[in-house]
């Protein structure tokens, strides 16, 4: 009985998050493709004035995944928008500042 009361309940899971994984890694652009049996989702950083970006994290997912995922972040989204308003989008890419990330350097 004493074994009984430490299990977790039957429908509930342990998720463990290491201290790299919860720093979380910076993106600002994803892209995604599939297939018949997946969805892949590349988490890209653009620094400016690097004319290549990486990928910095690649999520490989099912399709009822992929379709649940896009009800959570509906989800989220309504709820943020409604804490803080609407987001503004645009089709244009993100401008970065010329000094971005600090002064420059004469050599």
């Amino acid at each position: 009985m004493a074994d009984e009361k430490n299990q977790p309940p039957q429908n509930q899971i342990n998720i463990e998050l290491s201290e790299e994984i919860a720093e979380g890694v910076y993106s600002n652009l994803a892209m995604i493709a599939h297939s018949n049996s997946e969805f892949v989702i590349d988490f890209i950083r653009l620094m400016p004035g690097v004319p290549k970006a990486k990928v910095k994290a690649r999520i490989v997912i099912t399709p009822e995944h992929a379709k649940r995922l896009l009800a959570a972040l509906k989800d989220n989204i309504e709820k943020y928008e409604a804490s803080f308003g609407l987001i503004k989008r645009t089709d244009e890419l993100p401008k970065f500042p010329m000094n971005f990330g600090g002064t420059m350097g004469e050599a």
